[in-house]
């Protein structure tokens, strides 16, 4: 059975009459990359919050490494939670090594991390002359001093250009290879999408989905097709039950299948009605048309 690094069970957060947090439970094991995605005000930071201590439960519960917290449990554990101070007229190495002091890890430690961040041979060049991608390199830096099991980012791409989002992506994916547990709180689904294996999608406080990503994007979301005769296709498909059209044009008509069906079935049947097939292809749910039917439904269930 795989490790769980970390369990909530029904966390709930109350300022006054605004509920942040509703009952929320989650289980995160070893190895995981996992996103905690939702809009702004759905809970995240409030969540990674909680399990940090710096910010008090109303109600409901949380173990680290399947224990009650305690601060040798708080040493397992690197983050990031809001942007961290550095010295402007430092080096990006003696900043680490006031930092290495407070959290008592190794000077040692120091080229290895700045190695991991790609910073290594700007170690001593002065803060203040980092762009922001580096400076958020720099933070995780920081945060993985004292070799931490589990590692908490909340929004670590933020206000990045592309360029700066790809370089946290591929430090992220390193990170994760060496067998660091990471926690990610986002609200750009492309990048949970990209980076994570496992994802829960919060809003207004509650818990919509928690799950692995790969079981949401092998659902098919439709099937486009297309014939040299698209009179025919079109009619062969209005009297088939197995498929729903969503969308026709001159070209390629979209359709959605049946659960239990599966494009070769669709193909065989359009060949046996002697409709001749140009163009099949399979379009996947993304992460975000998953997040999108999500908040529909609950929607819907509000309203």
């Amino acid at each position: 059975m795989s490790e769980v690094v970390l369990s909530i069970d029904k966390l709930s957060k109350r300022y006054g009459r605004i509920k942040a947090l509703d009952e929320l439970s989650l289980d995160i094991e070893k190895g995981n990359i996992f996103g905690i995605l939702g809009p702004n005000g759905s809970g995240k930071t409030t969540t990674l919050g909680i399990v940090l201590d710096a910010i008090n439960a109303t109600s409901g519960s949380f173990k680290w490494f399947g224990e009650t917290p305690t601060k040798n449990h708080r040493k397992k554990i690197g983050a990031i939670l809001e942007s961290p101070v550095f010295y402007p007229y430092m080096s990006a190495t003696k900043n680490l090594e006031i930092i290495a002091e407070i959290k008592s890890a190794s000077y040692d430690q120091i080229p290895e991390v700045l190695k991991t961040v790609d910073l290594f041979e700007r170690r001593n060049s002065k803060f203040r002359t980092y762009s922001l991608g580096m400076k958020q390199r720099l933070a995780i830096a920081a945060a993985l001093l004292g070799k931490p099991e589990v590692l908490i980012l909340d929004e670590p791409t933020n206000g990045l250009d592309p360029k700066g989002i790809s370089e946290i992506r591929d430090i992220i994916k390193k990170i994760a290879s060496v067998g660091l547990t990471l926690v990610l709180a986002s609200h750009l689904l492309d990048e949970v999408q990209k980076v994570c294996t496992h994802v829960a999608i919060l809003e207004k406080g509650k818990k919509l989905f928690s799950g692995r990503i790969n079981e949401i994007l092998k659902e098919t979301l439709y099937v486009e097709v297309g014939s040299p005769d698209m009179k025919a296709l079109h009619a062969s498909l209005s009297i088939f039950n197995k498929v729903q059209i969503v969308e026709a044009d001159d070209n390629v008509i979209a359709v959605k299948l049946d659960e239990k069906m599966d494009s070769s079935e669709l193909n065989k049947y359009l060949l046996e009605k002697g409709i001749s097939i140009s163009h099949i292809s399979i379009k996947k749910k993304s992460l975000e048309n998953y997040f999108l039917e999500l908040l529909a439904e609950s929607h819907d269930k509000t309203s």
